[in-house]
């Protein structure tokens, strides 16, 4: 499958098989990355994030430096020519003549895909407003795959703020591809949108609702918590209506199944307990390990490398 120059703005331009090729990828990449460790030496890798960002702008750094390549440019806005009043796609169409390939992460829906329009590298959608984050969508696959031994077959569970986080959109998006049994828990005020809803009706995703975790922690095999987004809010009293709405302890998962496990795209407040960490449950710390292969693999795809 080629992959070749192709930029990766949304999970919804993927077919399965084009998934299932990247989590195969990573998966031979894992344990045989160093034989990997030279293949980008003649590449830069442009970084803009336009929004604060820790974990996804270091994971894509270390995963192009392990590679043997190289990475230019800036972690906020302020340092950089849009200070001046520069937009967009002008910056973009410069890093373009620096750089063999774009990470972007942008505050408004659609930043990636119209960056992508106006230069020939490939661009990565590090995370568009509350829209989508493809690449933390295939590392929570590539994080069940892994340790669920598959994907088919599951009962997912996606807590919290379902409403403005990008990383429960593409994963929606992304289970829709498989077999899986979704159940959405969220405040009210949180629900997911109703666009994606009606957007899967025709997939083999079945979908239900609910504002209640008690009710379905016996039932379900992966829980992906995530925190609610005081950032996305415009009105700040809805923010306080719902914050804290949630929270994982060890009296919340009496009545879960031995090998469920719990995942977060980080980063967590108050949402999980820390004494959830040492629990068989906890994986996402795990997540991290498996997010940067699952990059290094994305990277060596885009520049024409077949992981064999």
């Amino acid at each position: 499958m080629d992959f070749k120059n192709k930029s990766i703005i949304s999970i919804r331009d993927m077919k399965r098989d084009e998934i299932d090729f990247i989590i195969k990828s990573a998966e031979i990449l894992q344990d045989n990355w160093k034989n990997y460790k030279d293949y980008l030496k003649d590449r830069i890798l442009g970084t803009l994030f336009f929004e604060p960002s820790t974990r996804t702008r270091i994971s894509f750094e270390t995963a192009m430096k392990r590679l043997g390549g190289m990475v230019v440019g800036f972690s906020a806005p302020e340092g950089s020519s849009l200070a001046k009043g520069e937009n967009l796609i002008d910056t973009v169409r410069v890093i373009e003549n620096y750089c063999d390939a774009i990470v972007l992460r942008h505050p408004l829906e659609g930043a990636a895909r119209l960056a992508a329009n106006y230069v020939k590298i490939p661009v990565i959608n590090a995370g568009t407003g509350a829209e989508e984050h493809p690449t933390q969508a295939l590392l929570d696959l590539y994080t069940i795959f892994k340790e669920k031994g598959g994907i088919d077959g599951l009962n997912i569970a996606l807590l919290g703020d379902l409403k403005y986080g990008r990383t429960v959109h593409s994963l929606t998006y992304a289970l829709s591809n498989y077999k899986v049994k979704l159940t959405l828990v969220s405040p009210p005020l949180m629900k997911i949108r109703e666009e994606i809803i009606e957007d899967l009706k025709n997939k083999r995703i079945k979908i239900t609702e609910t504002s209640s975790l008690d009710e379905v922690i016996n039932e379900i095999d992966v829980l992906y918590v995530t925190r609610i987004q005081r950032e996305r809010f415009a009105d700040a009293t809805e923010y306080e209506r719902v914050k804290g709405s949630y929270r994982i302890e060890l009296k919340t998962l009496k009545n879960a199944k031995k090998d469920l496990i719990i995942m977060h795209p980080l980063p967590r407040l108050e949402e999980i307990s820390q004494e959830v960490d040492y629990t068989n449950h906890a994986v996402y710390f795990k997540q991290v390990k498996y997010g940067l292969i699952v990059r290094m693999a994305i990277l060596l795809l885009i520049f024409g490398f077949e992981l064999k």
